[in-house]
């Protein structure tokens, strides 16, 4: 039998003249039809050197081509025998060999010597001898070699082809690379062997009988009946197994089956059967239609929850549990879509019991937009389902519809920009308040760069909103609520910008240092008579730095006239880059502000923001947020997300502390601090380590409510993986510190294991 180790083969014709055909004597009567009658009627062998001219191609599918070093013809038993790099061509199937035999009266053709035939779609066939009809579609091979055109291979004693099918006997398949990076010969990390193979290269697909896998060279477990496809065009068939233990499910093995419904169209059905509880059933659609694509996955089980209103309550009971996640989106025409998603679970613990999904807040939208040269139209809706402890459904806001317009037009006087703005949302509640609001606005704009390189912009702001609320004694927070009934608001701002960069050489590199001063003037608002639904996790950072309104969203408009200032710094090299910014604000007049205590912008100096990234090839990434106390410079934020190393090996670091002092019950800015730590570590070749690990550092110096203690773990992971070119093997550890009612803490384990072309 064969072995899978060997690179590919086969003869290739030579650019000598012998090589060539003519389209005389013999050589025309070798590409004649099949049927035509023979024109040479002597009895010996003919020999005849071919001229340099080039074979003529086949003109039809009943033609025969050869190209051969040398060509010998029995005239009287109607044989021709072409040796010497010979090539044989009929209807786009090409065979190549040390020498050719063809006996036109019974249509065989026997070819001996690193015999090589080709399909039409580029799979390839190796043998030793091989015959086959004259239509070099059928016939019997020893010792085949097949190479498909992505590089599978089957390897076999011996086979037989039927037109595109074929099938092998004492067989052996794997997709994976027979030679290392020197070109040296080695074994296939995972093969298939079997008592017999068919493949069916029109529909790229292999059957087995009696298979198994053999991975690193040991046997594994038998896989009878197993099917797969080959090449870039999916089959259905089963996919392989995972294998995990955790702490609560006990021991689990998901089985998914993939079926190939059409081109367009695909379902995935996996059963995940656990040893402590009742077995979970998943299914996955998706489908490319004409002007778009959709997903739905889906989640079905039957087993105890506790009560989704109250994750203290310890009681459970057993009930349905599920969870459902539908998303697509269509291109109607060049200008207009609509898109949406859905996604709803059963209950609170679900998604975290059976490792789904961390999200505490799932969203379902609905949207068409239209996008024109210069126009914008959105006309959306949200709908949220909490699954925070204690997070009562009622409150959750449902937003529909949101209607956004914007049209940009020039300025026919200045050459500035003209952005006009139409905009409405509705919020309603079950249990809380409903707020409806509606506005339209306009905002021009002008830049210009001055004889002595500064870069100046010049804004102006518009706009006249309308509100509506009830209920507004169910929100929480004063500031949030607004006052209920009809409230009205004008908003007017105009503001300067002026940009001043200095460019030059630097130690081999370039270096940009750019002062920055911007002036903005507002009147009074009546902020605080609207509700805040939008606006209300305000905060200081170097994004939002020098904007017009430094409030997230449209509910509530920075009124203060000030002034910023700071400078944006950049130095560029080959491999190296480094650059930074840094600002503060000061208002200009002493009213009281409606930016809550320690969002950085409560009194009328700011405290100072700015960033810091550094990259050095790809071998180092640094970025570095902070903001210090105007008065003291003390950190009131400290974040750092660090990279370093290479794909194969790195290490990360996150950590995040955030100590503004904000003022009590505002819930939208609490202060927390928090580190995450991950890496890989590759050894050998293909193996590597990896880990991460989540801790919660807040205390009562960053929260005073908090009942935590200041080094609280989150989540542990780690694990080891074996990767190469066509088989993933991992096993992974996770210990979860946490827990939400059914989804208790405790350490789980996965063994992943994926082989190219029958996994993902």
């Amino acid at each position: 039998m064969h072995s899978i180790i060997g690179p590919d083969h086969g003869g290739a014709a030579s650019n000598s003249p012998l090589m060539r055909l003519a389209a005389i004597g013999i050589a025309a009567l070798a590409m004649a039809p099949v049927g035509a009658a023979a024109q040479d009627t002597g009895a010996q062998p003919q020999e005849m050197q071919a001229t340099p001219a080039e074979t003529p191609p086949p003109v039809s599918g009943d033609e025969i081509g050869f190209v051969a070093d040398e060509l010998l013809y029995d005239t009287e038993r109607e044989v021709v025998t072409a040796s010497g790099n010979v090539v044989v061509r009929r209807d786009g199937n090409i065979l190549r060999a040390d020498s050719v035999t063809w006996d036109r009266k019974t249509g065989k053709v026997v070819a001996r010597g690193d015999v090589a035939v080709t399909n039409p779609k580029g799979d390839t066939a190796y043998g030793d001898v091989v015959e086959v009809t004259e239509s070099l579609r059928d016939g019997i091979v020893e010792g085949l070699l097949i190479v498909t055109r992505e590089g599978d291979r089957i390897a076999a004693n011996q086979g037989e082809r039927r037109g595109p099918i074929f099938i092998l006997k004492q067989a052996a398949y794997s997709p994976c690379a027979v030679v290392d990076e020197h070109g040296c010969p080695k074994s296939p990390t995972w093969q298939i062997r079997a008592a017999r193979v068919v493949y069916d290269s029109e529909h790229e697909k292999v059957r087995y009988l009696g298979a198994r896998i053999e991975l690193f060279g040991l046997p594994l477990i038998p896989l009878p009946g197993l099917a797969h496809p080959v090449g870039t065009g999916g089959g259905s068939g089963l996919l392989v197994p995972d294998v995990g233990i955790d702490a609560l499910n006990g021991a689990e093995l998901s089985l998914p089956y993939y079926f190939s419904l059409a081109p367009n169209r695909d379902l995935k059905v996996t059963t995940h059967l656990y040893s402590r509880v009742w077995p979970m059933l998943e299914g996955t659609y998706r489908a490319l239609v004409g002007n778009g694509a959709y997903q739905v996955t889906g989640f079905a089980t039957y087993g105890r929850r506790s009560d989704p209103a109250n994750l203290a309550v310890t009681s459970s009971t057993r009930a349905f549990r599920g969870y459902f996640d539908a998303s697509g989106k269509f291109q109607l025409n060049p200008e207009w879509s609509v898109s949406g998603s859905l996604r709803r679970v059963t209950d609170r613990t679900f998604l975290n019991r059976y490792d789904i999904s961390r999200d505490d807040r799932l969203r379902s939208t609905i949207a068409a937009e239209r996008i024109g040269r210069r126009s914008y139209l959105s006309i959306a809706g949200w709908a949220f389902q909490t699954l925070r402890p204690g997070d009562p459904q009622g409150r959750v806001p449902l937003a529909l519809p949101a209607i956004d317009y914007r049209l940009r037009l020039p300025d026919p006087w200045l050459g500035g920009t003209v952005q006009l703005q139409a905009n409405s949302l509705a919020i309603v509640r079950s249990a809380g308040q409903d707020s409806q609001r509606a506005f339209v606005g306009g905002q021009w704009s002008l830049s210009r760069l001055t004889g002595m390189g500064q870069e100046i912009g010049l804004t102006a702001y518009l706009r006249g909103d309308v509100y509506h609320s009830a209920q507004n004694q169910l929100t929480a927070t004063a500031i949030y609520r607004g006052e209920p009934g009809w409230q009205t608001r004008g908003i007017a701002a105009v503001a300067a910008d002026v940009r001043w960069p200095f460019t030059g050489p630097l130690f081999g590199g370039t270096q940009h240092i750019v002062p920055r001063i911007q002036l903005v003037a507002a009147p009074r608002l009546s902020n605080l008579r609207v509700p805040n639904e939008d606006a209300r996790s305000v905060d200081l950072e170097d994004s939002n730095l020098f904007a017009l309104n430094r409030f997230p969203g449209y509910d509530r408009f920075e009124d203060s006239s000030r002034i910023t200032y700071g400078v944006d710094y950049r130095f560029d090299r080959p491999h190296l880059a480094i650059q930074g910014t840094v600002g503060q604000s000061y208002r200009l007049t002493n009213r009281a502000s409606i930016l809550p205590q320690g969002t950085g912008l409560s009194e009328r100096f700011s405290d100072f923001v700015g960033r810091v990234e550094i990259r050095y090839r790809d071998f180092v990434s640094l970025t570095h947020r902070f903001r210090l106390d105007k008065q003291n410079l003390a950190i009131r934020r400290n974040e750092i997300d660090a990279t370093i190393g290479s794909r194969a090996t790195y290490a990360r670091i996150s950590y995040l502390r955030l100590n503004r002092n904000v003022t009590a019950n505002l819930e939208d800015l609490r202060d927390v601090e928090e580190m995450r730590l991950g890496g890989r570590i590759a050894f050998a070749r293909n193996w590597s380590l990896f880990g991460s690990t989540t801790i919660d550092m807040t205390g009562r110096s960053e929260d005073p409510a908090t009942l935590l203690d200041g080094y609280t773990p989150v989540r542990h992971r780690l694990g080891i993986a074996y990767q190469n070119d066509c088989v993933d093997l991992g096993l992974t550890w996770q210990r979860e510190y946490q827990t939400l009612g059914d989804a208790r803490r405790g350490s789980s384990f996965l063994v992943r294991l994926a082989f190219r072309n029958l996994g993902i």
